[in-house]
């Protein structure tokens, strides 16, 4: 996507980012959550608020919430409390939310992540536990309420307004996902609605201190529509502004349309004080200990940044390669597993980052959905680097591993000759006699000095040997005879 350059104006975005943590039961009731299930079917008194159920708290859900506090170098409070949020609407069955407002359970805290090369550091305002609502389900002839996701505990992790592009929205965005993902606190599939973004935002003239109305879109599951929708808003407001210099955008609350590519109005913004808040009388202030925080803190898994900075130092990997391994756990923990049975860490991120994506884009999956054994990807690394196959052998085998996900790559050499290298050193050489007969015009360029000549020569004896000769071999014996 094609980078705006918004020359006299100032974009500011802070991003709300809602994340379903992924506990056996309910934030504040008993029964559990299955996405697709058959609706109305995950419910209870609780989360559809009968008269007289009480709310209690979900113990694994406040760990999560610490567990991230603690990764992102937050300030975990030692007393807590739930707040009711009242609004109506269908989703909602209770009439209210139960959320947290004056008191949430982490504040502060920052996540690094990298946009365009540049290191850069964002920081968080706070982060809060909350419920969910139903979804609302639409059909051609009526609509319907399914209130199984209603009472799902979600942490609401809201940024400072410290974002000023949608490349900067998405790179921090993608790096709360990695850090929850690494916790194993949530799946964060944002095809299923385990993760979702809001995104505040508004534009100013450069240097001018104050802030301008700000735009809500809400409900962005995919990180290239949320890029998509703040560079089509930001457009919009500078448009309005330079249009009606004296005018304010009135604050509203909007939604992205992926195929118009515009962002639409859903309705107006309402204030803090409509949605009346109140401490939950039904919860009690909620206390935790030093040592409670320190323990989790201690236990705390390896995060992303720092597998990062291993791969980059240890392993020698290139920034790009590490950035993408590390983005995505399950490839990283994939990557992770090929790695006890290879060396070559350098090699093998190369495979996976940019040899086998290309290969499965067509086929929209993954290695690991594939069938493609971990210990099978370090095997063909493992063939290169002892000299069993070349790279070009390599690429051909691994298209025959995408093609038979249950067959090693030592499988496939085996099964295949024009897979097993040439390593006669008599046949070899008498390829290197055809191709100087053929091509005695870049043989006497080499002699006369002309050192280009030697590797189209390399070149021409491969392409006699399909690809099947070692390079290395190939370049000592065309050497030698280029001497003699």
């Amino acid at each position: 996507m094609t980078e705006i350059h918004y020359e006299n104006w100032e974009v500011i975005i802070g991003l709300e980012i809602h994340v379903q943590l992924n506990t056996l039961s309910k934030m504040f009731g008993r029964e559990p959550y299955h996405f697709g299930a058959e609706p109305n079917m995950d419910i209870g008194a609780v989360c559809t608020g009968q008269p007289g159920s009480l709310p209690v708290v979900n113990q694994e859900a406040v760990r999560k919430a610490v567990q991230f506090g603690c990764a992102v170098k937050g300030q975990v409070a030692l007393l807590t409390r739930f707040d009711r949020k009242a609004y109506f609407y269908p989703d909602n069955p209770k009439n209210y939310q139960i959320t947290q407002l004056d008191y949430p359970i982490v504040t502060g805290g920052v996540v690094i992540t990298e946009v365009n090369g540049e290191t850069k550091h964002f920081n968080i305002n706070r982060a809060h536990l909350e419920e969910d609502a139903g979804m609302l389900k639409h059909f051609s002839s009526f609509s319907g309420i399914d209130f199984n996701r209603a009472g799902v505990p979600l942490l609401e992790i809201v940024s400072d307004p410290c974002l000023h592009s949608p490349k900067e929205a998405s790179a921090y965005a993608m790096g709360i996902k990695a850090i929850m993902e690494y916790l194993e606190a949530s799946d964060c599939n944002m095809d299923k609605g385990s993760l979702r973004m809001d995104a505040n935002i508004s534009v100013r003239p450069k240097r001018d201190p104050k802030l301008r109305t700000k735009i809500e879109i809400k409900n962005m599951n995919s990180f290239s529509h949320m890029e998509e929708a703040l560079e089509s808003e930001i457009r919009r407001q500078i448009q309005f502004y330079t249009a009606h210099p004296h005018e304010k955008i009135e604050q509203g609350t909007y939604r992205f349309d992926p195929e118009t590519g515009k962002v639409i109005l859903m309705r107006l913004k309402e204030q803090s004080e409509d949605y009346r808040y109140f401490p939950e009388p039904d919860i009690p202030p909620l206390e935790l200990s030093l040592e409670y925080i320190e323990s989790i803190r201690a236990s705390l898994p390896e995060l992303p940044r720092d597998r990062y900075f291993r791969y980059l130092n240890e392993l020698k990997i290139p920034q790009q390669p590490a950035a993408l391994l590390v983005q995505e756990k399950k490839l990283s923990d994939y990557f992770e597993e090929a790695l006890k049975e290879c060396s070559n860490g350098k090699m093998l991120a190369n495979w996976l980052t940019v040899e086998f994506p290309g290969r499965l884009k067509e086929k929209g999956t993954t290695l690991w959905e594939l069938g493609i054994r971990s210990s099978h990807l370090a095997e063909l690394v493992r063939l290169i680097d002892e000299g069993t196959i070349n790279g070009k052998i390599a690429k051909k085998v691994a298209d025959e591993m995408v093609h038979n996900p249950h067959l090693s790559p030592l499988q496939i050499v085996q099964q295949n000759p024009d897979f097993k290298p040439l390593e006669d050193t008599s046949q070899i050489e008498a390829l290197i006699d055809q191709v100087f007969q053929e091509n005695a015009s870049a043989v006497a360029d080499y002699k006369g000095g002309k050192n280009k000549a030697f590797a189209f020569l390399v070149g021409q004896v491969m392409k006699l040997s399909r690809g099947k000769a070692s390079p290395e071999l190939v370049n000592t014996l065309l050497l030698r005879k280029l001497q003699q």
